[in-house]
């Protein structure tokens, strides 16, 4: 199928996007298009104008200031991807990114993009959750700051007005030496995932476990943040008893079933890519005074 008819808009700054935004009715943004074209061809949606951020300078960036990584909405996955910012300072979103579709999609998908479209199963808001990153908007009005565990509203759907533009994201990178792994179940390379999970592990020098941090996607309406299987983790030794129990907590998740898996399998999938996860990220953990 082709596209509905729409007027395209190409704005050349920030100010003048918001303004489009506020006052067009029933316009879709336009960021690397990965989702949005498909969605597009086959008429899931179907807007009146298309208001194209590309051009928009200053909304493309990766840099650390003041303790914190700070990225623009309009970065390129594929530059995320090779980053040494980001593969020093983030290992966990380098490994996520590797299951990003393919090369060709992360050479065009944005990190806003993907944290907007939302996609249950979406690799990128499941780092953002498990780094309890912090989501910046912006509008007429002017800007403001959204938690990443209150950014999403339900399903593929941010809690964001319908007036306001995502500009970046910000965290706090873990210490130096913490341990992170990315692992997820799909039925063929670069398909979409029945279930991930990223895991995050930091620990002291008697490998006791001073933070934990479980992110699960694929098996609610946005990524879940696992905090029950993160209680059981802190303060204990970080043996292989210790994250198996906190795996299979993760099969008491509230699991959503559709065409590709039951709720049930996905609970199943919870409980044992977590435990890949976390023996992962304690493997990869250096002990730290």
């Amino acid at each position: 199928m082709k596209p509905p008819p729409f007027r395209y808009h190409d704005p050349g700054s920030l100010d003048e996007a918001v303004a489009l935004l506020a006052t067009l009715e029933n316009a879709k943004l336009l960021a690397g298009g990965q989702s949005l074209m498909p969605m597009l061809n086959m008429r899931f949606v179907q807007p009146d104008h298309v208001i194209d951020l590309n051009r928009i300078t200053g909304l493309a960036h990766i840099r650390e200031s003041a303790a914190r990584i700070e990225i623009g909405a309009m970065t390129r996955q594929r530059d995320l991807e090779f980053s040494d910012l980001i593969r020093c300072r983030c290992p966990l979103m380098r490994e996520a990114l590797l299951q990003v579709g393919h090369r060709q999609t992360r050479n065009r998908g944005t990190i806003g993009g993907s944290l907007c479209h939302l996609d249950p199963a979406a690799e990128l808001p499941m780092v953002a959750a498990a780094l309890e990153a912090d989501i910046q908007v912006a509008s007429r009005r002017g800007t403001r700051t959204l938690p990443m565990a209150d950014f999403p509203a339900f399903y593929m759907t941010p809690a964001i007005e319908p007036d306001e533009i995502v500009t970046g994201l910000g965290f706090t990178p873990w210490p130096e030496g913490h341990g992170a792994a990315f692992v997820e179940f799909a039925r063929r390379p670069g398909d979409f995932a029945v279930v991930g999970v990223a895991a995050l592990l930091d620990l002291d020098g008697a490998g006791c476990i001073r933070r934990a941090a479980i992110a699960l996607g694929g098996v609610g309406q946005g990524p879940v943040r696992w905090s029950r299987g993160e209680d059981l983790l802190q303060g204990e030794a970080a043996t292989d008893d210790t994250l198996r129990a906190a795996a299979e907590s993760c099969r008491g998740v509230a699991a959503m079933g559709d065409a590709q898996a039951s709720a049930d399998y996905r609970r199943h999938l919870a409980g044992v890519l977590a435990g890949r996860a976390l023996r992962a990220a304690r493997d990869r953990a250096r002990r730290v005074p």
